[in-house]
């Protein structure tokens, strides 16, 4: 589609509702996030869930077939379950089509003998119980970053801020960023600030809060928030498709992830669950598609980084000078 025949931004429905009087109110200025990525971008895309070198090559198979555009691929299983030689090969396989492989830090709270996660509360959820689960989690990030891995996931407030400490001091690669789980991620403006301050260089919020919400955030920080379109169904299994527009003109800048509910859960993935892991991770990239198209349709798929495009830009940070020697 050229520039001459794009359609004018609208948004769903407009012209029918209008005809009707129930036009949509106009926007408000001040709701539109003033933020965008260092390459003037406002949005990129992420495919969540890529556990391994055949789903990595399933994605892009299907990128490639669909033409949708991949900035980033993210794994939830952890870098522990995961062989030197099978992150090396995502390593390699991604710095070679310039998307960004992102891959999830050490033990967490779900998966260890603390009983306080199976309760109704929750407990500390995901976070790095003990010193041990924390120590887990700086193994993962120096081994995955000395095979090649340049963005990890933290489901931790203290394991963010110990990454980010070691970053400061050269310990870890100084281009490496750091990206907060759904599962953790914060639902107000002071604590989304909180997180950048601690090191976080991408931060993912859950996927029930509201357009209001996002503008109240974008007031206060303007780091990089990740937003799944679809969620999975452990994180709601929310279907968010018609509201992309806006979600990127509030949220900016904004990385956009194509989820899939009704899909079983995979974590932490092995071969039993192949079949399904390929499958939806195919699917996860049609969404992505949709999700495309719907932005086409409406005038408003303007505005992605370049491919290729992953480093957040300058972000407030806490002062390091306990770290002084």
């Amino acid at each position: 589609m050229t520039e001459a025949t794009a359609p004018a931004p609208r948004r769903p429905g407009e012209q029918a509702l209008a005809a009707l009087g129930l036009a949509a109110p106009d926007d408000n200025p001040t709701d539109t996030s003033p933020h965008a990525f260092p390459d003037g971008g406002l949005w990129r895309t992420e495919i969540p869930s890529v556990e391994g070198p055949e789903s990595l090559s399933a994605v892009l198979q299907e990128s490639d077939r669909l033409g949708v555009p991949v900035h980033r691929v993210s794994q939830g299983s952890g870098v522990w379950m995961l062989s030197d030689a099978e992150i090396t090969e995502m390593a390699d396989v991604c710095a070679a089509r310039a998307v960004e492989l992102c891959l999830f830090t050490g033990p967490r709270g779900t998966w260890d003998t603390g009983g306080s996660t199976r309760t109704g509360s929750g407990g500390a959820g995901l976070r790095a119980r003990g010193h041990g689960a924390m120590a887990g989690c700086v193994e993962d990030a120096l081994r995955a970053t000395e095979l090649g891995v340049r963005c990890l996931l933290v489901a931790d407030e203290g394991v963010l801020w110990t990454l980010h400490r070691l970053r400061a001091r050269g310990v870890l690669p100084a281009g490496t960023t750091f990206k907060v789980s759904a599962l953790v991620g914060p639902v107000n403006p002071a604590s989304y600030a909180v997180f950048e301050r601690l090191g976080a260089d991408s931060i993912n919020v859950p996927s029930d809060l509201t357009l209001a919400h996002l503008t109240e955030i974008r007031r206060i920080s303007r780091a990089p928030m990740d937003l799944y379109v679809e969620a999975p169904d452990d994180l709601g299994g929310y279907v968010r498709m018609y509201e992309t527009a806006e979600l990127i003109r509030r949220g900016a800048p904004l990385y956009l992830k194509f989820g899939l509910s009704k899909s079983p859960a995979l974590y932490p993935y092995g071969a039993q669950l192949r079949d399904a892991a390929l499958s939806s991770a195919r699917e996860r990239v049609r969404r992505g598609r949709l999700v495309l198209d719907l932005l086409v349709r409406h005038g408003a798929d303007g505005g992605m980084s370049p491919l290729g495009s992953r480093l957040p830009g300058p972000l407030s940070r806490f002062p390091l000078t306990q770290d002084k020697d």
